[in-house]
């Protein structure tokens, strides 16, 4: 049992580094959003937006405006008819289309960085290189909660799913992040909250650490003891 080799650690985001609020009904704050937008909202919109309207494989992720604008199109609504985006939305984002827009300021609500965030990442740091990979199917929306919580540029590589491809548990969402991180994928440790998706690294051989075992404050001790075999 050897401690010298490379590893990397990522973060989950949503419900590990910050708690954030979701909008308590999703199909009715998009239409909302949608119409602001002078977007035609079919009558049918909740049955359209709760039914998949795009064929994809199992593991991939299907970005949140593309399922909006086929949920539209579905109904005969032409999302290009309102033009262009009015304002820039987002660190980077540059101009968006309508439904990305409308989709952005939905899903963009208060976002809290959790105590021990900070010290994590870190701790993190002094082990190896540190990346974030989040399940995220808005556009942006990393990005911007990074930036919202000051944690923007504390991290080797960022990567949300709806950039990468796929979804944890899928393998090739944490080998994304083992290749921008310049390790083996079984040279990784996850640190994340939701056992179905995040311990799904142990699955392709790396090393989960979940926060139903141990605090977000505990995890700087938890790391000082990960050892590769």
């Amino acid at each position: 049992m050897s401690d010298d080799r490379s590893i990397a650690i990522t973060f989950d985001l949503f419900g590990t580094l910050v708690s954030a609020s979701r909008p308590d009904d999703p199909a009715e704050a998009l239409a909302e959003e949608l119409r602001t937008r002078d977007v035609s909202v079919p009558e049918n919109w909740e049955e359209l937006y709760a039914t998949p309207q795009v064929d994809i494989e199992p593991g991939r992720e299907l970005s949140l405006p593309d399922h909006v604008r086929a949920a539209l199109e579905e109904s005969g609504v032409d999302t290009d008819s309102p033009g262009q985006s009015r304002r820039p939305d987002g660190p980077g984002s540059g101009e968006a289309d309508v439904v990305t827009e409308a989709v952005r300021a939905a899903f963009d609500r208060r976002v809290n960085r959790r105590d021990g965030a900070g010290t994590a990442i870190e701790a993190a740091s002094r082990r190896g290189r540190v990346g974030l990979l989040s399940n995220c199917s808005v556009p942006g929306l990393v990005d911007r909660t990074l930036e919202r919580v000051a944690l923007d540029g504390r991290f080797d590589a960022v990567l949300a799913s709806v950039d990468v491809g796929y979804r944890k548990p899928d393998r090739r969402a944490f080998q994304a992040a083992a290749d921008r991180l310049g390790v083996d994928v079984t040279d990784l440790v996850h640190v994340g909250d939701n056992p179905e998706t995040d311990g799904g690294i142990e699955d392709v051989g790396g090393i989960a650490i979940l926060l139903e075992n141990v605090s977000l404050s505990a995890v700087p001790d938890r790391l000082s003891e990960v050892r590769i075999q």
